[in-house]
């Protein structure tokens, strides 16, 4: 059992208008019921359990007097005797650079056991949508060492993009290298029903990589009650936020996995008896995901918030609710499989405002020709497996696709961009002449490794 002042909130303010209550009218799941007037729709609650436990709550639903609260803690072993307070604010958190290089559970309260941060500024998780005319257009790179990222598919900083992966694919292991690798001033962490494993290789991986004292996480796991994985995209979102907008920070937000988060929607949508409407998802399914993605921002007078999720897809179905949703919300996607970014099922809508502008002058057209010329392997493969004769043309772009695979699509490749650009050349010299390139002559004279010579 959880220890009595596992979730504390601290000391209800003494003017607080709204009297205790004693007697839940029900409990199911995750949630319960109990009648109170003047209630505000998200508002906390404290509850204290006949047995000395103490739990966060905050109101989902009003009813006339009939307040719903969501039991972040889990509803069980709640008594319907419970003591219950209402604390007149929302669901805030700590906003300081206290938070650097500390870990917190979903309701925000440290799990790495050091102090809980009293007598800080807090803020409120469920933030007003920021103001257009307060947004910059994107216009910088954020640089991963990742080629497949930064040649073929830029991430951009106020971009919002997911990794889309089956189960079983390294896609956090992915994220882990985003993270540390980043060229980014705060790294937010939200990792949403993680298993232990995969928390603690998270923790190992960015303490090891040294970016952990610029880092912030907020993790429930896989153990915890369900409900505890609702608030991490709120409170990770509202922390880059504030480092943005008050410190000037460029933030690179990660969440993992948002179809475990959206799973845990599903599940309190059922609870509270709400008519699902898509594989028994709730109808708000894309304004809830949207209203987090749409934090990410580029702010006027500040920094800016990049937001790179993992997605799941069950079954590896692209129709499935979650993806599918997100594909409309989102500004391209990262397509993760067999253990490699696929250069045709990944895109960023953003990447032609930074390329050529901000990145080497030859970098648009090596892209183009890097993916013409492995389209064209992928033929020849096809063509290969298929018995046809191959020409010589088509044993080079045999070669050609089998060291696109080795030198760039692992995930576990790390090179600068400007290294990575040298390698596509290398690459295209070593299966073939400068004259069978679709590039710009003047660029093929200024960077073909070897222009007399044919592969």
């Amino acid at each position: 059992m959880r220890s009595a002042d596992a979730r504390s909130t601290g000391p209800v303010p003494a003017s607080h208008p709204l009297a205790r209550h004693t007697r839940l009218i029900d409990i199911v799941g995750d949630t319960a019921r109990v009648r109170a007037r003047g209630v505000a729709l998200g508002e906390l609650a404290r509850i204290d359990n006949e047995d000395g436990e103490r739990l966060l709550a905050r109101a989902i639903e009003l009813d006339g007097d009939l307040v719903t609260l969501q039991v972040l803690g889990g509803g069980k072993g709640l008594s319907s005797h419970a003591d219950v307070r209402f604390l007149g604010r929302p669901l805030d958190t700590v906003c300081s650079t206290s938070l650097l290089g500390r870990v917190f559970d979903g309701t925000g309260l440290p799990r790495d056991g050091g102090p809980e941060l009293t007598g800080e500024r807090r803020v409120p998780v469920d933030g007003a949508q920021i103001n257009p005319v307060r947004r910059r257009l994107p216009q910088n790179m954020i640089r991963t060492d990742i080629p497949m990222i930064d040649v073929f598919n830029c991430l951009v900083e106020s971009q919002k993009i997911p990794v889309f992966s089956i189960a079983g694919e390294p896609y956090n292991a992915l994220l882990a290298r985003i993270g540390f690798q980043a060229d980014a001033d705060v790294v937010v962490f939200g990792g949403i029903g993680l298993v232990f494993d995969d928390f603690h290789f998270f923790r190992r991986s960015f303490e090891d990589q040294g970016v952990f004292h610029r880092t912030v996480m907020f993790v429930a796991l896989a153990g915890d009650p369900v409900t505890e994985r609702l608030p991490v995209p709120d409170l990770a979102l509202a922390v880059a936020e504030r480092f943005a907008v008050e410190e000037g920070q460029r933030v690179l937000v990660l969440l993992t996995d948002m179809t475990a988060w959206a799973d845990a929607l599903k599940e309190e949508g059922i609870t509270l008896e709400r008519i699902p409407a898509n594989r028994g998802y709730m109808g708000d399914l894309y304004t809830q995901l949207a209203q987090r993605y749409e934090r990410a921002c580029q702010f006027l007078d500040g920094g800016s918030v990049t937001v790179l999720t993992v997605t799941t897809i069950p079954g590896n179905d692209i129709t499935h609710p979650v993806p599918d949703n997100t594909g409309y919300i989102t500004e391209g996607q990262f397509y993760l499989h067999d253990g490699m970014i696929d250069p045709f099922g990944s895109l960023s809508r953003l990447k032609q405002r930074v390329i050529g502008s901000s990145t080497r002058e030859d970098h648009g057209q090596v892209m183009n020709a890097m993916i013409r010329l492995y389209a064209q392997a992928e033929e020849a493969a096809r063509k290969q497996a298929m018995a046809f004769d191959l020409s010589d043309f088509d044993r080079r772009l045999l070669h050609f696709g089998m060291l696109f695979r080795s030198r760039f699509m692992a995930i576990d490749v790390s090179m600068p961009l400007e290294a990575a650009l040298d390698a596509c050349w290398q690459s295209m010299a070593e299966c073939f002449r400068p004259g069978e390139l679709p590039i710009r002559p003047s660029l093929v004279q200024r960077y073909f490794p070897h222009p007399e010579a044919g592969p």
